[in-house]
C-alpha cells in the first residue's frame, strides 16, 4: 500500500515531528490533538522547525509553504476516518492507547493500519483493543524526529506481513532508517538505553559524583554525544520512569527498578527542559 493520507495523533515532540517528515515526505497529514490549542502549538513546532532549515538554505521558503500545505489541524478523531494509516504518538500510558486505537477501530475502515508511537508498552497488548489485531503495529520514531535517524518496527503478535512491509516503506520514504524488532518490554533501544540513564541517576542518588560529573565521564570519557542525565532532561523524567517501570513490570528483574531520586523529581514536577528543571535547571 502506498501511503498517499496519515494521521498522527497526539501534536507533542513527537506527533509534531511525525507530522513534519511525513509531510516533508509528499504525504498529506491531518493532525490531531484533543484540544485546539495543542494542535495549533505542535504547528508552530513544525513552522519553528521548517524555518530554520530555510534560514540554513536547506530548503527555500515556498518549500516550507508546500510542506505545511499537506497538514492540516484537527480536534476530532473521526477525521482519520479516509485515512490510510494512523501513527499514534499520544502519552505513554497504556489504558489511553488502547482507548485511542478502540475508537480508531471503529472510525477508520478495516483496511486502514494503527501504528504506535509507544517507547516499551506491548504493541500486541495495544492491538487487543481492536477486532483488527493483524493491522496493528509499532512505529517507535527516535526524539528529535526530524533529526533522528532510527525508526523501530515492532510486530504485533497477528501483525500481518503486508501490513509491516508498507510500515518499513513508508519509514524509508521519510528518510528513515527502519530496523525490525520484537514485541518485548522496552523493544530494542529503550531496554539498552533506560538501564544506563537509571544507573546514571543511582549514582547521584548514592552520593558517587555530582549530574556535571557523570555527564562528562560519558561525553568525555565513552565519547557518548550528549550525557545521561542531560539525555534524561530531554527525554522528560516522567517518561524515562514510565519506560523504566513498564520494564520492571515486563521483565520482573530488579536491574530494571527505577532509581527513588527519578520517583522523587517526577512527584515535584520536575521533569526536564519541559518543566524548566530535572537534574538541571533550564531557562
Amino acid at each position: 500500500m502506498d501511503i498517499q493520507q496519515l494521521t498522527v495523533v497526539g501534536a507533542g515532540q513527537m506527533g509534531s515531528g511525525i507530522a513534519q517528515v511525513a509531510a516533508a515526505s509528499g504525504i498529506n497529514v491531518i493532525l490531531n490533538d484533543i484540544k485546539d490549542e495543542f494542535a495549533k502549538r505542535g504547528y508552530l513546532t513544525i513552522e519553528r522547525n521548517l524555518s530554520r532549515q530555510v534560514e540554513k538554505g536547506r530548503m527555500t521558503e515556498d518549500e516550507m509553504r508546500e510542506v505545511l500545505g499537506r497538514i492540516t489541524l484537527s480536534t476530532d478523531l473521526t477525521d482519520a476516518r479516509d485515512s490510510q494509516m494512523v501513527i499514534e504518538a499520544a502519552t505513554e500510558n497504556m489504558e489511553i492507547k488502547q482507548d485511542i486505537f478502540r475508537k480508531l477501530d471503529q472510525i477508520t475502515p478495516p483496511e486502514t493500519i494503527l501504528a504506535s508511537n509507544t517507547s516499551s508498552l506491548p504493541i500486541t497488548e495495544i492491538a487487543a483493543a481492536t477486532k483488527r489485531p493483524e493491522k496493528v503495529i509499532g512505529m517507535h520514531f527516535m526524539n528529535p524526529v526530524p533529526v533522528m535517524q532510527l525508526v523501530e518496527i515492532i510486530r504485533g503478535l497477528a501483525t500481518a506481513d503486508d501490513v509491516y512491509q508498507t510500515t518499513y516503506d513508508l519509514a524509508v520514504r521519510m528518510g528513515k532508517t527502519a530496523v525490525e524488532v520484537k514485541d518485548f518490554p522496552g523493544f530494542c533501544a529503550n531496554r539498552i538505553l533506560m538501564p544506563m540513564i537509571n544507573e546514571a541517576i543511582y549514582v547521584v542518588y548514592e552520593g558517587i559524583a555530582e549530574p556535571e560529573a557523570v555527564d562528562q565521564v560519558m561525553r568525555l570519557g565513552m565519547n557518548h554525544p550528549m550525557g545521561p542525565l542531560t539525555l534524561a532532561d530531554f527525554i522528560g523524567l516522567d517518561t524515562c520512569l514510565s519506560i523504566l517501570e513498564t520494564l520492571y513490570e515486563g521483565f520482573g528483574d530488579p536491574k530494571y527498578r527505577p532509581c527513588p531520586l527519578l520517583r522523587q523529581y517526577v512527584k515535584a514536577g520536575w521533569l526536564g527542559r519541559k518543566t524548566g528543571r530535572g537534574f538541571y535547571v533550564y531557562d
